[in-house]
């Protein structure tokens, strides 16, 4: 676990060093662009800071108090106004309006100043030159006044503050008269209001006849509600008796309709006439029985008997009428006692309800009269304060400092601009030389060929110094202890471990685009191939731009495309034998007027045939790939391509699209070969190791050719 961290810690520490050399790298890439903007930013800022109009300042210092309406205000000079830090930021806004400007400027004719004159808003520009700082925790603050002349701006400086200090007391006075007019008229207005309550609450108490305070009513109300109550008790008492009185009624009546006697009826049998009177008539009726025993129908005594019994049985059903009427009379009284104490009762309720309505509306208006009567004292209490504080106003700011004449200019700060520009330069020229790199997206690398174009790399080639074609691309010949010889020897060595490398005898080089130095990595990798004693034959494929024959320096007018043509029956015919051992070489002859026909023909195939039954490797030189079809023709021929890219020349997107064509037409790519890089100069950044290993392994070939006395003599001659 802990041997896992500490490699982890390792990776960590590794990537930080990588990025920092990345970084590092970049700098040095970009060095020229960095030194530019560096000098221009340390120029401008030296040129800036001696040729720089000197700027003074002036600084009046200001205390702002809370604001109060005068001496007499004890409220407000004591009290705290929550909304002070608001009212702050008014005054620092205040102090740069627009017409406090315009006032400094026709007090000190601003409008005729040399920095002034010129501009088209004038008061803008002032008010550019004008800063008002707060200083904090505290209620002062600075008004701080810059200008070319030192005596003006501190004539600015103190003219601003006193007509803003005039300009807020003015400012104050009239909002204390405006406010006492608005004041007065409300008052006016509210006594109006209160006359017409007052007025209003007369008119009703009249026409409701309260006249009198409101004990009085009270006690109206007292009265009017004893006598609903009253009425309520009259009502239920009669309504209780006119019950009583209908049911004893109906059950008299139902009685007699039943065909009962009146006299039996239990409230009239309980009568004292008609009591007596059934006891009359049952004792004569025993008389009279008692007679009929003893004497005949027809005797006096039994017939007197009978008319004294009938007799009274007429009173007794007279009596018994009389209590049955009665009984119906008084519950027609009942009745009409009920309607008597509900009609009562509904004016007394009406009398009450007239009483709350009337109290209701007497206290609507009396409390009009009262809120009317509050409002008028607040209005004139306010209107009598507003009067007080009008004559009397106290102001709130003050000048703490005033101006003086500046004696050093504050602009420019000649070690701060210089500084600046050195540092900002810096940053600068750092920041924009690692955002080229960051837009910078050309085939530069091993790691870019490998990550973008997906692609083996097969190695680096030098840069040549020379000018000479001939040099160039006869470079591993000539000069085979140079460090181009030995990075197309390293090439070679890439080529033969590849992957199926003994089937690898007709391979095509190519590039993206033209002047890639495809032709010299063409000529050099057979040259290298050669010298490895296989029998080599380099082919130039490209029948528009031909360039193998100025390296060889062969004029012949017979080649590849008379070949193609037709024109030249045996392959013998266009081969030419060079100075370098086990190597031949086939130019391209005449230019024909269709290149890509003569390719895609059967007489191209046909010569790869015989060319590779004659030779171990055959090397071809094609055309860019960007700029025609050809190459993808030969390349489909043969056993594989070669793609050469120039260092820092290709845009990976462009690369990436070229290598994509040829994979899609399904032809073999061998790798990427990386051209032309400054090993001692521009590019040393990128490749400083190939650098410092191809001056150990010179040393070492400078050794063996000297020891050699016919290399010696040769080296001598060529001295």
């Amino acid at each position: 676990m802990e041997q896992k961290q500490a490699l982890q810690e390792s990776a960590g520490s590794n990537r930080d060093v990588n990025a920092l050399r990345h970084y590092w790298h970049v700098c040095l890439e970009r060095r020229w662009l960095i030194v530019a903007l560096f000098s221009l930013f340390v120029v401008l800022g030296v040129v800036y800071a001696l040729r720089a109009t000197p700027i003074y300042e002036a600084v009046v210092r200001l205390q702002i108090d809370p604001e109060t309406s005068g001496i007499l205000s004890v409220r407000d000079a004591v009290g705290y106004n929550s909304k002070d830090t608001d009212y702050l930021q008014t005054q620092y806004r205040n102090l740069l309006s627009r017409s406090l400007i315009e006032i400094v400027k026709q007090k000190l004719k601003l409008d005729e100043d040399e920095r002034y004159k010129k501009k088209v808003d004038q008061a803008l520009a002032i008010s550019r030159d004008i800063t008002v700082v707060p200083i904090r925790l505290t209620r002062l603050v600075e008004v701080r006044v810059e200008h070319p002349n030192a005596k003006r701006a501190e004539e600015i400086a103190n003219t601003l503050v006193d007509s803003f200090l005039t300009q807020n007391q003015d400012r104050k006075i009239s909002k204390a008269f405006d406010g006492l007019i608005l004041l007065k008229k409300e008052a006016a207005s509210q006594e109006l209001d209160l006359q017409g309550a007052i007025d209003d609450l007369q008119k009703f108490r009249v026409a409701k006849g309260i006249v009198s305070l409101v004990d009085d009513h009270q006690q109206q109300d007292n009265v009017d509600s004893f006598g609903l109550r009253q009425a309520r008790t009259d009502l239920d008492l009669t309504r209780a008796r006119s019950a009583t009185a209908e049911q004893q009624a109906n059950e008299a009546d139902r009685w007699v309709k039943a065909g009962n006697e009146i006299a039996d009826f239990g409230t009239i049998s309980q009568d004292r006439l008609v009591q007596e009177l059934k006891s009359r008539v049952a004792q004569e009726e025993s008389v009279l029985k008692g007679l009929k025993s003893k004497y005949r129908d027809r005797h006096p005594k039994v017939m007197e008997q009978q008319e004294m019994l009938a007799a009274d049985r007429n009173k007794l059903r007279f009596e018994a009428q009389r209590a049955f009427d009665s009984i119906l009379s008084s519950a027609r009284t009942a009745k009409a006692e009920e309607e008597a104490a509900s009609r009562r009762y509904t004016e007394a309720e009406q009398r009450v309800s007239k009483l709350y309505e009337a109290k209701t509306q007497f206290d609507i208006l009396s409390r009009k009269r009262e809120r009317a009567e509050v409002i008028y004292q607040l209005v004139l209490q306010k209107t009598k304060e507003y009067d007080m504080n009008s004559k009397d106003h106290q102001q709130n700011m003050s000048i703490i400092d005033r101006a003086t004449t500046p004696l050093k200019p504050v602009k420019p700060n000649k070690p701060l601009v210089i500084s600046g520009s050195v540092f900002g330069g810096l940053a600068i020229a750092f920041g924009l030389a690692i955002f080229v790199n960051f837009l910078d997206d050309s085939i530069k690398s091993q790691e870019d060929v490998e990550n973008y174009l997906r692609l083996p790399f097969l190695g680096y080639i030098p840069n040549i110094k020379s000018q000479s074609v001939v040099e160039r691309d006869l470079q591993s010949h000539l000069h085979p202890t140079s460090s181009a010889a030995e990075g197309f020897r390293t090439l070679r060595a890439a080529v033969s471990l590849a992957r199926n490398a003994d089937k690898l005898r007709n391979i095509a080089i190519t590039s993206t685009i033209p002047s890639e130095g495809k032709s010299l990595v063409a000529s050099n990798f057979a040259i290298v191939t050669a010298q490895t004693g296989l029998r080599t034959l380099l082919v130039d494929a490209d029948l528009r731009r031909p360039s193998v024959h100025k390296a060889f320096q062969l004029q012949s007018p017979i080649g590849l495309s008379a070949y193609l043509a037709e024109r030249v029956r045996s392959i013998d015919e266009i081969v030419h034998t060079t100075e370098v051992p086990n190597l031949d070489v086939v130019c391209c002859g005449v230019t024909p007027g269709n290149p890509s026909e003569l390719i895609s023909s059967k007489r191209m195939m046909q010569f790869l045939e015989e060319a590779g039954t004659r030779y171990d490797r055959v090397v071809l030189d094609c055309p860019p790939v960007s700029a025609v079809a050809d190459p993808l023709v030969v390349g489909a021929m043969c056993d594989g391509i070669m793609f050469v890219t120039k260092f820092n020349k290709i845009r990976r997107e462009h690369a990436l699209r070229s290598v994509q064509r040829v994979q899609d037409a399904g032809i073999h790519l061998l790798g990427l070969v990386l051209n032309d890089i400054d090993f001692e100069g521009k590019d040393s950044y990128y490749y400083s190791y190939h650098y410092y290993q191809n001056r150990y392994y010179s040393s070492h070939y400078k050794s063996a050719k000297t020891a050699t006395p016919d290399a010696a003599k040769k080296e001598a001659a060529k001295s």
